[in-house]
């Protein structure tokens, strides 16, 4: 995959360096299980591997994966290698967190798996569509069409209603919005009152419930969430993870969430731990407490 550096077109889009360790593990119904090979997850759950193919039982034909996912930041004595040779499946239908420690590299691999940043090496699939092999331009329209976004700042447009930017993907691409899956998608997130409302007549959880809309109007293969509680109370915070997980159970949509809290967390199917660049294990079924002694295994806080 070439390097086109890192693209801005998407709202709040960044890397976040980092490093992450260096062994898989596997889990299963008896607990979590190390491993040479890589990391498997129950019931069609994640599936990872370092150094090797990915495998990955997906739960729907969306979803992303990645193979050898490489990405280093500067040269020489000052490089930085962010990931290391990664190889993930998020399965389709699916509702996966990445966790890891501060600088871990959960931003980054978000990000090239979206397609905002650029792998120095390897290969990333978003529902089976190889991202290197598209010009710029296709990966554009990939990333508009294709991919939904919820980041921890809202960014809505203020001059604009909620219904206007919900709608506002498809205003951008010039195509009309299907109406049917509009009103599905609003009446899924309680927002048939507040269509009217410009963004600073809406309280917090109200805009990031817009934020989701306008994420999942598109029908992407997968929405990537980067810590979008970390601008909410702790109740509203709640309410929009029953939104995410609805959109799953619901909507049939896959997420994945970057995030540091082991509450949110406990709201996905399975979770990533990465620690210097690789990942280090992967839990299904995951609960607070479970999440929480696994990051003070890894050494720090998400």
């Amino acid at each position: 995959m070439t390097n086109r550096g890192k693209h801005t077109d998407a709202p709040g889009g960044g890397a976040v360096t980092g490093r992450t360790g260096e062994e898989g593990a596997r889990t299963g119904a008896g607990g979590t299980r190390s491993g040479d090979g890589g990391a498997l997850s129950r019931e069609g759950g994640v599936r990872s591997g370092v150094g090797g193919a990915p495998g990955g039982v997906s739960g729907g034909d969306g979803g992303a994966r990645t193979e050898r996912l490489t990405k280093v930041y500067g040269t020489g004595s000052t490089a930085v290698r962010a990931l290391d040779e990664v190889s993930v499946t998020l399965p389709g239908g699916r509702f996966t967190a990445i966790m890891g420690p501060s600088g871990a590299g959960k931003s980054t691999l978000m990000h090239c798996v979206a397609g905002l940043d650029a792998p120095t090496s390897g290969r990333v699939f978003v529902g089976g569509v190889d991202l290197g092999a598209l010009p710029d331009a296709k990966l554009t329209r990939m990333r508009r069409e294709r991919v939904g976004f919820v980041f921890q700042a809202f960014n809505l447009l203020p001059t604009l209603t909620a219904r206007d930017n919900i709608l506002l993907p498809t205003t951008l691409a010039g195509t009309k919005p299907d109406g049917e899956w509009f009103d599905t998608v609003v009446r899924t997130l309680g927002l048939g009152e507040r269509l009217g409302h410009r963004p600073s007549q809406l309280s917090g959880g109200q805009q990031q419930r817009v934020a989701l809309a306008r994420a999942l109007i598109t029908r992407p293969e997968i929405v990537f969430a980067d810590e979008p509680t970390g601008n909410l109370d702790s109740r509203t915070g709640t309410e929009v993870l029953g939104l995410l997980r609805r959109s799953v159970d619901d909507l049939g949509q896959t997420v994945a969430m970057v995030t540091h809290d082991p509450a949110a967390a406990a709201h996905a199917d399975s979770v990533v731990y990465l620690a210097d660049g690789r990942i280090v294990d992967v839990m299904d079924a995951p609960t607070p407490a479970r999440v929480l002694d696994r990051m003070r295994d890894l050494g720090g806080a998400a």
